[in-house]
């Protein structure tokens, strides 16, 4: 789409280039903004300048600032500027080149490197941060005011992860308020800005976001969000009348933003707040669906019948919205192209300015082609001063704000305050902003044409996201519970399956259901007294009977092309695409899963049928090693009878991705799910059998593991068998297939995933926000019952006491119960053998550490509340053995070798992760954590195929990786056909005729 200036509004343009002239003309120096730079000594211009010059350099500056705030001593500051700007890729200012010539950081010139740029950086960070605490920010608006302009503050802070953060920001803006209300008593009536057509304006006015109002603010949990964040809002809204303060509702990322404008609209909705007109909302111009947002809000204001004011702002998150828009598949929601968001941005100006009489207008802008755009459509349409004021962020655009002041105009200042640690992030923001190529400030500065600078903005027209990274192998979506369709989908899925509840799942043996003699009641663990399904199990003799027709079945599966094999592998896959909110209930009932989690297994199940179905083709080419007088070829061939043993915590993408591998490779195959899980594999059967697959190749043989897994993994006609669960059976599994039984021709290939004690290490650079809420996460997801969670904290003793105090709040902050609700963060353990499991083991861990945290449960399932012990010492119980429940020992290592050492003292070595801003930390790790996949700066579960292919090493098992390249070689022989094509000594010459 391209978006343009209308030929229409043709005396809009003739009066805004008029009116940006004149404005430009009063922002410009005489002299250009390098120039200057190369005039002064000042650092923190310097930083900024080179960080406009060199793109590398501006990488690597920016991740250092980031990482700035948590180094402790002039030393540490040394040695990771040397680490970020020592690369030699990285083109250095003679100036910085001379700076961090130091061979050692303790030294004195290490001292002075680090004095200078940490200096500059603080010196930086104050120009766009309005004071560190409120004593400051009245200096700063007070010299606003004297500027005749008003101003609007917003508390930066840490990210909200808990329910105390959420209460102290509540009660810091409470405060923050109170304090400017009674300074703002003694300030003198500045006409421009506290009166406007005989209305007095507030003089004080705050800007909020919903998210920190609630840790566990969710779009998939809509109401349970709008209902505690709009406790807090009414107790916000109330004391701003009481002091006669304005309050305006920020916007944040994509996600959050319908159920941002739903709360906001159903709260000024009710009685009390009505009538309120000293409260205002956002709109971000570079969201392709603004425009509709925008005019719902109008007709939303118009029925409201009070005005409000409506903040337009380009936006802050275009690089993070393009990046997650591409992992996770999904529609990119912002514009492309910078002059797309500009041009964008003039359209909802008009409309905004067009639609006064419902709307204040605050047009929030460093673009002077934005601004006078506005004032010729407010002049044009004589708007009276009420209805609109311009906008600038502190620090950004001063000249433009003045000259605004002077033209007349109403001109509010964006303030941040706060301490500069949480504020790094809004400095980064700013730093980008500032330094982009397309940023209006910048070109202003580089002294581009007046005509280039003023000029129309038109989109290129090119939609192509430019953060899309183009993969081999395009991964399904998972479900954005952010719309609203998609959460009334699962709604209606859950009523669907729970119609079906109780119903009987029987075994499949050679293309038919079979009764069986014994059956087992599979139970919602959230509720154990609701049966989900009742599944049949298999006798001996029926396992004897699938294996001779799989045997029987596979010459002629075997000798099936593999584009009709990988076929029925894609039909499954629709399929599932078609039935995910159901599969995604019913694995909510069956096995306690949350309804996010869920879906994203849905996702992985539907990823392995397409991959495995896409590699299965690219090995179906074999290998051509000819030479003159000789053809060679390498090829694969099926193995045979193939057994694939499923666990319970992942019941539908493990068990699909081991089938469809085995089935894609030409073997015929048995798949004997967990008894617990056993209704999910039921679907999964009935899935394939409607995708295809022939009589015989497939059989759902749901049984005893002790009796009839045991008899199916010795059973000589069986080739191979794929497990995942427990090491102790994986292991038994394994010495059995070892041995060769009577009449048996092979040796037996085994693949066992066999779980894993798995550590996250975080030390003293990393970004705690990120660390505690990525470790709680991947330790308390699906209640610590993933073979990836993270069960060991290994943190770095400077940051140790100050990342538990903020794991255990954050922890607290969870919420525990039934797997379906959408608020629930924490669901049940799988069964009751499970949960006494657990329960001895935080025992054990009470003899042997400190309790830093036990939530309570709730009663009537299968649940356990998070436990955190602290102090947990290396060899600990606790620290060694697999628990597979919500219990998390956080360990202090001294320094980071010791944190590795830790890492790897146990059997296991399937997951780990690390959480640090230190790049020889960084590559440390990348070299020595001895696990089969390592996260950094990230949670360490959900795996994604063919991104992350997953599997680990010593006691975690053996085989290849799922999802990757070399899976589908552990299904198949390879062969080698070599042929003699000389006769009497003449053989065919390629090329020649």
């Amino acid at each position: 789409m391209v978006l343009q200036i209308s030929n229409t509004n043709t005396a809009y343009e003739t009066k805004t280039l008029e009116i940006a002239k004149t404005l430009l003309a009063a922002t410009k120096e005489k002299r250009s903004f390098f120039a200057q730079i190369q005039d002064q000594m000042r650092w923190d211009d310097k930083l900024l300048a080179w960080a406009m010059a060199n793109p590398g350099l501006r990488v690597q500056l920016f991740r250092f600032i980031d990482c700035l705030p948590s180094l402790r001593s002039k030393q540490e500051i040394a040695r990771h500027l040397q680490e970020y700007l020592g690369d030699e890729s990285v083109e250095l200012p003679a100036a910085l080149k001379g700076m961090l010539n130091f061979a050692n950081p303790d030294s004195m010139p290490g001292s002075v490197a680090a004095t200078t740029v940490s200096t500059a950086v603080e010196t930086l960070a104050h120009k766009y941060i309005a004071g560190e605490n409120i004593k400051q920010v009245i200096k700063t608006v007070e010299r606003l005011r004297k500027d005749k302009m008003t101003f609007t503050i917003d508390l930066l802070g840490e990210a909200v992860i808990t329910e105390a953060e959420a209460q102290s920001y509540l009660d810091r803006y409470l405060e923050l308020m109170t304090q400017l209300s009674d300074a703002a008593k003694s300030w003198p009536k500045v006409e421009a800005i506290d009166k406007a057509d005989g209305e007095d304006i507030p003089r004080v006015q705050v800007s909020v976001k919903l998210t920190a109002f609630y840790s566990q603010f969710d779009p998939l949990d809509a109401m349970g969000s709008q209902e505690r964040v709009s406790d807090r809002i009414r107790l916000l809204l109330r004391r701003a009348k009481e002091l006669g303060a304005a309050v305006h509702f920020d916007m944040e990322q994509y996600s959050y933003k319908d159920i941002t404008l739903s709360i906001l609209k159903q709260l000024l909705m009710e009685e009390e707040f009505r009538n309120r007109t000293d409260v205002g909302m956002t709109i971000q111009a570079y969201l392709r669906d603004s425009e509709q947002d925008l005019r719902d809000l109008i007709e939303w204001a118009k029925q409201r019948g009070n005005p409000l004011t409506v903040r337009l702002v380009k936006g802050a998150y275009w690089d993070q919205e393009t990046i997650k828009a591409a992992q996770k598949d999904w529609h990119q929601p912002v514009y492309n192209d910078k002059a797309a968001t500009d041009a964008n941005f003039e359209k909802l100006t008009q409309l905004m300015l067009e639609n006064h009489e419902y709307i204040y207008s605050a047009i929030g802008s460093h673009n002077v082609r934005s601004q006078a755009r506005a004032i010729a459509i407010a002049q044009t349409l004589n708007i009276p001063r009420r209805r609109f004021e311009m906008q600038v962020l502190y620090g950004m655009g001063d000249k433009l704000a003045k000259a605004l002041v002077d033209k007349g105009y109403r001109v509010r200042v964006y303030c941040p305050y706060g301490d500069l640690l949480p504020g790094m992030a809004y400095l980064i923001r700013r730093l980008l902003e500032n330094t982009a190529n397309s940023s209006f400030l910048r070109q202003n500065m580089e002294d581009r044409p007046v005509e280039e600078l003023l000029a129309p903005p038109v989109a290129n027209g090119n939609e192509a996201s430019t953060h899309e990274v183009k993969r081999v192998f395009p991964n399904v979506a998972d479900t954005d519970y952010a719309e609203v369709e998609a959460r009334e989908r699962s709604r209606k899925a859950f009523q669907t399956v729970r119609a079906q509840l109780g119903k009987t799942y029987l075994p499949l043996i050679d293309g038919e259901y079979q009764n069986t003699s014994q059956s087992f009641d599979s139970l919602n663990p959230s509720n154990p007294t609701e049966v989900v399904g009742t599944v049949g199990l298999i006798s001996i003799e029926q396992a004897e009977q699938a294996i001779k027709a799989a045997k029987a079945a596979f010459p002629s599966w075997r000798r099936t092309p593999v584009r009709e094999r990988a076929g029925v592998l894609r039909k499954a896959a629709e399929l599932m695409e078609q039935r995910r909110d159901e599969l995604s209930a019913l694995m909510s009932l069956e096995v306690g899963k949350p309804v996010r989690e869920a879906d994203g297994e849905v996702s992985e199940a539907i990823d392995f049928c397409r991959y495995y179905a896409d590699e299965m083709e690219r090995l179906d080419g074999g290998h051509n090693y000819d030479i003159a007088g000789e053809n060679n070829r390498y090829n694969y061939q099926a193995r045979g009878v193939s057994l694939i043993i499923s666990p319970w915590n992942f019941p539908l993408a493990i068990p699909t991705g081991m089938t469809v591998a085995s089935l894609v490779a030409g073997n015929c195959t048995l798949l004997k799910p967990a008894e617990v899980s056993s209704a999910i594999a039921a679907k999964l059967a009935e899935i394939l059998v409607e995708a295809g697959i022939p009589k015989g190749v497939f059989q759902f043989v749901p049984g005893k593991g002790s009796t009839v897994g045991a008899y199916m993994v010795k059973h000589p006609d069986v080739h191979m068998i794929t497990f995942t669960g427990s090491m102790e059976v994986g292991c038994r599994i394994y010495a059995d297939a070892a041995i060769l039984q009577p009449g048996q021709k092979h040796l037996k290939r085994v693949i066992a995933e066999m779980g894993g004690k798995n550590a996250i290490i975080v030390d003293e650079s990393a970004d705690l926000d990120q660390a505690v809420a990525g470790v709680v996460q991947s330790a308390f997801g699906y209640s610590g019952q993933k073979c990836s969670a993270c069960s060991r904290a290994i943190v770095l003793e400077p940051v140790y006491d100050a990342f538990v105090a903020r794991l255990v709040e954050a922890t607290r902050s969870l919420n525990i119960g039934v797997a379906e609700l959408p608020s629930t963060g924490v669901g049940p353990v799988i069964d009751a053998n499970a949960h006494s499991r657990i329960r001895e083991y935080i025992e054990k861990g009470r003899a042997e550490a400190t309790v830093a945290l036990e939530m309570p449960a709730p009663e009537g399932g299968y649940f356990i509340g998070p436990v955190i012990f602290s102090e947990v010492a290396p060899e600990a119980t606790i620290a060694q053995e697999e628990i597979f429940g919500p219990v998390l020992s956080v360990i202090r290592a001294k320094d980071f070798s010791e944190a590795i050492a830790i890492a790897n003292g146990t059997n296991f070595a399937l997951t780990g992760g690390l959480y640090s801003r230190t790049p020889s930390h960084i590559d440390k790790a990348q070299a020595e954590f001895e696990v089969g996949n390592l996260y950094i700066n990230r949670g360490i579960t959900g795996a994604i195929v063919s991104r992350q292919p997953f599997g680990g090493f010593k006691l975690s098992g053996v085989g290849s990786k799922a999802g990757g390249p070399d899976y589908l070689l552990q299904f198949l022989e390879p062969r080698v056909i070599t042929e003699n094509i000389q006769r009497q000594g003449f053989a065919p010459i390629e090329g020649v005729d």
